[in-house]
């Protein structure tokens, strides 16, 4: 599948998914696609209340879940399979098992050479998003954002399959990095990776971030006071896809369990004291 195809496929499928039908095939729509990824919507309205499959996908939850108050706690940014996580060894980080990515190139040549630097011998961890899953992702801790990257690219599928058949396919995708930052200014990032049928990928805290369209160079945004808070809504992918987590060395214990599904909200991370 090349870039041209893989692109096009997602324009179509995001034009489909954004489409309102009448009402009797829309609902017709939503429930055989709830049926056949077996979408949990018990903490969400049922199915009969999307106007369109995309709003389906972008769903909000009924009620804000409760997470723990603890400041030194990093939060699950969405609901998710931790596909790996663990140490950043030699520059790079796994995608998958026996499959490993250059950090430095994920990041682009915006992120400069000293942050990089800091994420050496530091922590990372691999969220996929399936397209049953919770589509919106949220802020993890307590945190500055100082720039967001845009990076055109292609839309492999980011499915294990794909992962083990691309060489470095994080690299090769469509991605938005946030540098974020902790009142400590203990620095991570945070990677979100597009993917065959992703539409678009959305921010709260800028609107001027557009992705899945025609743009070929890396678009830089510098921010100069971008507080969030731990729980509050980052943004939304619209279908299934990845989100890679970065901290810098020596600034976080792991908590998560790799190879397991997990909710946002739980517990991912604990800073070092």
């Amino acid at each position: 599948m090349n870039n041209f195809k893989s692109s096009c496929a997602s324009r179509l499928f995001g034009c489909f998914a954004s489409k309102e039908f009448p009402t009797f095939l829309q609902n017709i729509i939503n429930k055989t696609y709830v049926k056949l990824m077996k979408v949990d919507l018990s903490e969400c309205q049922n199915e009969d209340s999307y106007k369109s499959l995309n709003k389906l996908f972008t769903r909000e939850l009924k009620s804000p879940r409760k997470f723990e108050s603890n400041e030194n706690e990093f939060i699950s940014p969405c609901d998710a399979f931790i596909s790996e996580s663990g140490e950043i060894t030699d520059q790079k980080a796994l995608q998958i098992k026996g499959h490993s990515y250059r950090v430095r190139n994920l990041l682009s040549n915006y992120v400069l050479k000293r942050e990089k630097d800091r994420l050496i011998g530091g922590d990372y961890i691999n969220f996929y998003l399936s397209p049953k899953d919770y589509h919106r992702y949220h802020v993890p801790f307590d945190m500055r954002i100082k720039k967001a990257v845009h990076i055109p690219g292609k839309l492999y599928p980011v499915n294990f399959t794909w992962l083990e058949r691309i060489p470095e396919l994080f690299i090769e995708n469509e991605r938005v990095v946030l540098e974020c930052y902790t009142k400590d200014e203990k620095l991570f990032y945070m990677v979100f990776v597009g993917a065959l049928n992703v539409g678009k990928m959305q921010f709260t805290f800028d609107k001027n971030i557009q992705t899945n369209v025609k743009a070929s160079t890396e678009q830089l945004y510098m921010y100069k006071d971008i507080q969030l808070k731990k729980g509050d809504e980052l943004g939304r992918f619209e279908m299934g896809s990845t989100i890679v987590m970065f901290f810098e060395k020596e600034m976080v214990e792991l908590t998560c369990n790799k190879h397991e599904p997990i909710k946002f909200t739980k517990s991912i991370a604990k800073t070092i004291i």
